[in-house]
């Protein structure tokens, strides 16, 4: 894929992005799901309204300085409503999550293409991400997970891109990734995930190091045409792989798959991570952050000050300890860690019937009783069923590749060892399944009340291991592996418009909703 198309490619993933998220987005005149907080707590920083937060005030900074930009615009004020607390657009409380939302797919694809410098597999990345529904629904209300999500992949591509320079510019890009990393935390502790998978996966490189010092066996054949590759330019490497392709018929995926036994040993920003010492670590992407994380404190404590900086947090604790167990007694949406990957439990934000289409929207009050709405407007927070449950499948498939990779030379050698040199689809499926461990695993024990939209941080890394599959696929001597990856891509490009509805809030009759509702556990 050429510059020209790749381009072309990301921009209309965007224009995708964009167009569904500010598409109707004043269509439900109320505050939906947790807007009746964060809406409401974005309008009391511009009314100098005094509150106690729950999360850390970032997103609601974000939310309160969209809704103060959207106020001085001249349009989108045809329907208002004062439950944020003053007379407000829905548009106003929205919109800036919309933009914001718009961008992930970017990162996610400038992220797939700093960990292997191939267009295919970040067009892919970013496209799956683009049509996944719980990032839609996020994205189009004035709630905080998008800006978790959108800080933590940030501070990943920046330390990629560190990795990939050297010197200031080097020292210029850990800044950033530290900023980035310290903002996600500051909207909501679980962003720390995402900075101890940077950490994890530092550590594993060094691992991986220390073994190679201690021994020269290698568990694949290498070619000497692809080990010069790897230090020529990105275009010669490239045909190289490809003429490798052509001679070697010992894999089903292509030699650039860490599976085949002529694997790449191209370049990428993750060999050089043992290049950051620990105090590069504990500066850059541990007291930066950690002073980001203060200083967005700040506006919070002067305008509320019951609490001090370590009291808020004492509170804040408090909070969510007494949220309550996993349980439906407590919450019907209640869903432990454990449901997300497959997708068992999601959530309604939004639940409203209406006897035909014609009536005014439905936004007060219980929904008509059984029997005579004959309109659904159901906002469901759910990803895209088969981009999920693919992922999960390609996620394992790269746990497997690792595992594999330590038992084969076991088995055959009696002792441990590991190639001379990892291949990048190696690094690629380290750095993946440590960064979906790294922010899945720590809530094993969490035991309070907690909802699908906390896998969001998880699931992003599962789109990029489904991304990286397909792309291998695509990539394969094989026709029929060709034929699985567009397949599998065409299933989840039909999987997003059929559920659309449900994201988008769309009219549903009862029979369209109950086509769209596959198990009693979704409803």
């Amino acid at each position: 894929m050429n510059k020209k198309w790749f381009r072309i490619g990301m921009v209309s993933v965007f224009v995708l992005s964009l167009a569904l998220r500010f598409w109707g987005l004043e269509r439900f005149n109320t505050l939906v799901f947790d807007e009746v907080y964060f809406a409401k707590f974005g309008n009391n920083y511009l009314t100098h309204t005094p509150f106690f937060n729950a999360h850390p005030p970032l997103s609601q900074y974000m939310i309160g300085i969209g809704i103060w930009i959207g106020s001085h615009i001249p349009f989108w004020h045809d329907t208002v409503n004062g439950l944020t607390g003053s007379l407000r657009s829905p548009w106003t409380y929205r919109w800036f999550n919309a933009l914001t939302g718009s961008f992930i797919p970017l990162v996610v694809a400038a992220i797939a293409y700093q960990l292997s410098y191939r267009r295919s597999f970040a067009i892919l990345a970013g496209l799956f991400t683009a049509c996944d529904g719980i990032f839609l629904v996020e994205s189009r209300y004035a709630l905080s997970n998008i800006y978790i999500v959108i800080f933590g992949l940030l501070g990943h591509w920046f330390l990629l891109l560190a990795l990939d320079n050297q010197n200031r510019q080097r020292y210029f890009w850990l800044v950033f990734a530290g900023i980035s990393f310290g903002a996600s935390v500051g909207t909501k502790w679980n962003g720390l995930w995402f900075l101890s998978g940077a950490y994890l996966i530092w550590i594993a490189a060094w691992v991986v190091n220390s073994i190679h010092s201690f021994s020269n066996s290698k568990l694949f054949i290498t070619s000497p045409s692809l080990k010069e590759a790897g230090g020529r330019s990105q275009e010669e490497a490239e045909g190289r792989r490809q003429e490798e392709e052509g001679r070697s018929q010992e894999s089903g995926v292509s030699t650039y798959s860490s599976l085949s036994p002529l694997s790449s040993s191209s370049q990428t920003p993750l060999q050089n991570l043992t290049q950051l010492n620990i105090f590069h670590m504990l500066f850059y992407l541990g007291i930066i952050p950690a002073f980001i994380y203060s200083i967005i404190w700040i506006p919070h404590l002067q305008l509320d000050k019951t609490y001090g900086f370590i009291a808020v947090h004492q509170q804040i604790l408090k909070f969510h300890l007494q949220l309550g167990g996993n349980s439906p007694n407590v919450h019907p949406y209640c869903a432990a860690w454990y449901k997300w990957p497959l997708m068992t439990r999601p959530m309604a934000y939004y639940y409203q019937t209406a006897e035909s289409i014609t009536e005014p929207l439905p936004v007060m009050g219980p929904p008509l009783p059984g029997g005579v709405g004959q309109v659904i407007y159901d906002v469901h927070a759910m990803g895209n069923p088969f981009l999920w449950w693919f992922g999960v499948a390609a996620m394992l498939f790269l746990v497997g590749i690792l595992v594999s990779q330590a038992v084969i030379p076991w088995v055959k050698e009696k002792r441990f060892s590991m190639p001379a040199t990892l291949s990048v689809d190696t690094w690629i499926a380290l750095y993946l399944v440590i960064n979906y461990a790294a922010n899945l695993l720590p809530w094993v024990k969490v035991t309070r009340c907690v909802f699908i939209y906390h896998y969001m941080c998880a699931v992003v890394f599962i789109f990029l291991a489904i991304a990286w599959f397909v792309d291998q696929c695509l990539r394969s001597y094989y026709q029929q592996l060709r034929a699985l990856g567009i397949t599998i891509t065409f299933i989840i490009l039909i999987a997003f418009i059929f559920w659309m509805p449900v994201y988008l809030g769309l009219p549903l009759s009862p029979d369209g909703y109950k086509l769209r509702m596959w198990f009693n556990s979704w409803i």
